[in-house]
């Protein structure tokens, strides 16, 4: 399991130049006009973890298999999308297919690039496509109230819950708040998550600064930094112009060139690593002479439904798991090290699988 991430914005911020870096490709076309993005572009890219290629040198892997992104490059919005301006309505029937929205938002200046409002102002940017996507929510909340009033009239506790979380949300837009800030009970999570609210998504505010302010960010970065701490939501700071550098060159090449701009990794890892914090995403391992590989799981996730990631026999079937931490695994030096010292650990059913665990499954076919 990964998970898909839209990179949405204004148009002219730096939403396909920062995909085009992100994936090594030049499928989106980064142009100094709106709508450049007429399609979303998707790409698929490895999830950089240092724990795995550690894992593959001790246990002498053949073969190694990171977890997978995919970014999805959507059209710029402008005013009036919720009412299908610009390319309102494609914009936000993609969005709807993600699990997180990666806002990007222009924190520099430049002449050169035209901005469609005319200023730059990042914060006021985010507030044009949260409101889009506020009255977008509302007007199919509103709708679908209608349609369940008889069904609600009759009694049907789908659509009585449905109804309920509807309406909590719908009081929630009408105060001017994104949807997500809506507190759900567990037992309505699942229910909530059906309702594919925009607003209820959750997101992560990307700085695009420019090149000397990758380090530290600047003035119009620390604004968006006081939003997003209002408003619960992540931020990182990315030059779209230095990661379309660092994909044009080697490993390392890559490291030197950072190293010259006082940065410790790639706005890619920065990126990846906001993704999975905003989505409580975790990683375990299986390693052997064959592959050692990644596979993503969501926190608190139990042994056989992070065994049901690698395939749904592995769920059904599911006997025990055979457990060692990744420090042990490193430290002692392998599996059979760590089974000798009394590291590797037999786990059932009501287990919570670790960030970091390496994992092996014994399951009934």
């Amino acid at each position: 399991m990964g998970f898909k991430m839209g990179i949405v914005g204004l148009p002219n911020v730096g939403k396909s130049t920062l995909f085009n870096a992100l994936t090594k490709t030049a499928a989106a076309q980064a142009a100094n006009f709106p709508f450049c993005t007429i399609e979303p572009n998707v790409g698929d890219v490895a999830v950089p973890d240092k724990r795995l290629d550690r894992l593959a040198a001790i246990a002498g892997s053949k073969q190694i298999i990171p977890a997978r992104m995919t970014f999805v490059d959507i059209a710029g919005l402008v005013k009036g999308a919720s009412k299908g301006e610009g390319l309102g309505n494609q914009f936000l029937a993609n969005i709807r297919e993600c699990d997180a929205i990666a806002h990007v938002l222009r924190c520099f200046e430049d002449g050169d690039v035209t901005h469609v409002e005319g200023r730059v102002d990042p914060v006021a940017d985010a507030e044009t496509i949260e409101t889009e996507l506020m009255l977008a929510d509302m007007e199919s909340i509103e709708k679908r109230l209608q349609n369940l009033t008889r069904k609600v009239r009759g009694g049907d506790k789908e659509a009585v819950d449905q109804e309920r979380l509807l309406k909590a949300a719908l009081a929630m837009l009408e105060d001017g708040k994104p949807a997500r800030m809506v507190e759900v009970a567990a037992d309505d999570q699942k229910a909530w998550k059906m309702l594919q609210l925009l607003t209820a998504k959750p997101i992560l505010y990307v700085c695009n600064v420019d090149e000397g302010s990758a380090a530290s960010g600047n003035g119009f970065s620390a604004k968006v930094a006081e939003m997003a701490a209002a408003q619960g939501a992540g931020t990182v700071v990315i030059s779209a112009q230095i990661e379309e550098e660092i994909a044009q060159l080697d490993a390392e090449e890559a490291e030197m060139f950072l190293s010259e701009m006082g940065l410790e990794e790639a706005g890619l890892d920065r990126l990846i690593r906001a993704g999975y914090a905003l989505l409580a995403l975790e990683t375990y391992f299986t390693v052997g002479p064959k592959e050692a590989r990644a596979w993503t799981i969501r926190h608190g996730t139990l042994a056989p439904q992070a065994a049901g990631v690698i395939h749904g026999d592995f769920e059904r079937g599911f006997i025990r798991a055979e457990t060692i931490a990744y420090d042990d695994y490193v430290t002692l030096g392998g599996e059979t090290a760590a089974r000798d010292a009394g590291k590797l650990r037999v786990e059932g059913k009501t287990y919570t699988v670790k960030d970091g665990d390496v994992l092996h499954f014994l399951f009934n076919a």
